[in-house]
Formats: structure tokens, sequence, C-alpha cells
């Protein structure tokens, strides 16, 4: 075989690569989103339960999905648990739990859901964030 129907078949084969590839000027911004479920609740002990989903893409640390919820002062948040993320660019589900320092009650809240990970490529372990949504949401006693 020579040189030349050798390159022709390996440009063919790129060529065929790129045609099924997303194209070159999507970003990897538009593939790291985190969602939060309109709904969450309270349990009789306080604790509060958020969920949603989540996609990212090339985590190099450990990667996670943290909430936090306010209800009334909007500067007032309350850590609501975090969940280890898998970032692999496919959808998944989170769920979180916690009690928050102040108690919430039912109605309405706003949500804040963060992926993140630790990466350590500069030798400190510094926050490097994927995704971040806002969202009111309602709290239901469970």
């Amino acid at each position: 075989m020579s040189l030349r129907s050798v390159l022709g078949t390996a440009a063919g084969a790129a060529l065929l690569l790129l045609a099924g590839a997303p194209a070159a000027t999507a970003s990897a911004d538009s593939y790291e989103t985190v969602t939060v479920d309109p709904t969450g609740s309270i349990a009789p002990d306080g604790t509060v339960t958020l969920s949603g989903t989540y996609r990212c893409l090339g985590n190099s640390g450990p990667a996670y999905v943290s909430s936090s919820v306010s209800q009334g002062d909007p500067a007032v948040r309350h850590g609501i648990g975090g969940t280890q993320a898998v970032c692999d660019g496919m959808e998944h589900s989170w769920k979180n739990s916690g009690k928050p320092s102040h108690p919430v009650t039912p109605g309405a809240a706003r949500v804040e859901a963060t992926v993140m990970e630790l990466s350590a490529d500069s030798g400190l372990p510094l926050p490097r964030f994927h995704a971040v949504q806002q969202q009111d949401i309602t709290l239901s006693a469970s």
C-alpha cells in the first residue's frame, strides 16, 4: 500500500469521525449543568432534603454537588449536605439532606446548587466550579 493511499484512508477516517462529533464551537460549559427539583421536603425532625440533576466534565480532583436553602433574608443560606459527583459528561441525579442551623418552614424557599471540584493542579486544592443554579422551590412537610 502506498503512502498516498494510507494518508487518504487516514484523512477519510478523520472526516467521518468529525462528522459524528459535536460542533467544535460548543464549549464544555454548555455540557456542565445542575438543576434543582421544584419541591423539597422537611422531615418532622427538621431535616431538609433537596434533589435535582447534574452533568459535568473533566475533573482532576474530587467533585461534589453542594446545596443550600434560604427563606426570608436571601443573604442567609443554610448548607444542606453534599453528594460526591461523577464528572463523566452523563446526567446524574443528586440528593442532599441536612439540618439547617436555623429551622426552615414549609412554603417558598430559594435553593442554590453547585457542582464543584477540589482541583490540585496548582499544588494546593482549590475550588473549580463546574455549574451553579439558583431556583425558587416549595418545601413540603414530609
